[in-house]
């Protein structure tokens, strides 16, 4: 699985980091970066980018197929 966020759009709101904290952190600039996107199950990962009111992450599988959003 792959994971972006897309820094532009990030408001910085952190549920993504409440679902997923070993995935996920907000940085000085309060935007969110992708640590260990392997550190959770998928459903898990979805969960936390789909918890992301902006849209601002988005989720690839292996082969680069986009899964969320």
């Amino acid at each position: 699985m792959n994971v972006i966020v897309d820094r532009e759009i990030c408001g910085g709101i952190g549920n993504c980091v409440e679902v997923a904290p070993t995935v996920f952190a907000l940085d000085e600039e309060d935007r969110a970066v992708v640590l260990d996107p392997s550190s959770v199950p998928e459903e898990t990962l979805m969960e936390a980018a789909e918890s992301c009111p902006l849209l601002a992450i988005s989720v690839l599988d292996d082969n680069g197929n986009q899964l969320f959003p």
